[in-house]
């Protein structure tokens, strides 16, 4: 059994923790539970490797999965210390990633800087704004209301009683409320005056 995971692990096996052994999708990697990693978490993956083994990230949407490696993958290197080998990426991160997936996308960016899309932004761009908390653009919202209601019937108020002209309201709602940036609301009421019809007193006979 040594000697048939010994040469899976020279021909490049990828080995993560878990319990048992499985095998995936791709035929040239074997997973190997029980050799691999030193410690892990079944939310991160390894988190570290038995020796000689190279600790590798690999992102998952925006999940990162540490793996152990026998050999590092495409696009990274292999770097050796007396407590900790790791796959180093061959890409150099721009002057504005503190890290990154590749050399076109940023994973995390330095601090007072905004993560849209993979890159760095000290502003955000027309249509996005910031989202101060998690440090990244998110896209701007502007408020939407319908259309205007009919008119409202014809009310008199208590200044206007003399010269028999009331008021009449019309309205419409908030479809859609703006984000912080976003373009405020219209106003959602409408006044206008308006002309009372005399009413006609009728007596009993």
């Amino acid at each position: 059994m040594r000697r048939r995971v010994k040469k899976e692990e020279e021909r490049g096996s990828v080995c993560q923790c878990g319990s048992g052994q499985s095998h995936s999708s791709s035929p040239n990697k074997l997973y190997v539970s029980f050799l691999c990693c030193a410690s892990c978490s079944a939310l991160n993956g390894c988190l570290s490797c038995k020796p000689r083994l190279f600790f590798h990230l690999e992102l998952d949407g925006m999940r990162q999965w540490g793996t152990c490696l026998s050999s590092c993958p495409r696009g990274h290197y292999g770097v050796r210390s007396p407590h900790f080998n790791t796959c180093t990426s061959r890409y150099q991160c721009t002057h504005d990633c503190a890290f990154c997936f590749n050399e076109n996308f940023c994973t995390r960016c330095h601090k007072d800087l905004y993560s849209l899309h993979g890159q760095c932004h000290p502003v955000c761009p027309r249509g996005f704004e910031p989202d101060v908390q998690h440090m990244q653009c998110i896209l701007q919202v502007h408020c939407k209301v319908g259309e205007w209601s009919e008119w409202g019937p014809c009310c008199q108020k208590r200044s206007m009683r003399a010269c028999r002209k009331g008021e009449e309201t019309r309205t419409r709602q908030v479809l859609q409320s703006p984000s912080v940036s976003g373009d405020p609301c219209p106003h959602v009421s409408e006044f206008r005056r308006c002309m009372i019809k005399k009413r006609q007193n009728r007596r009993m006979l």
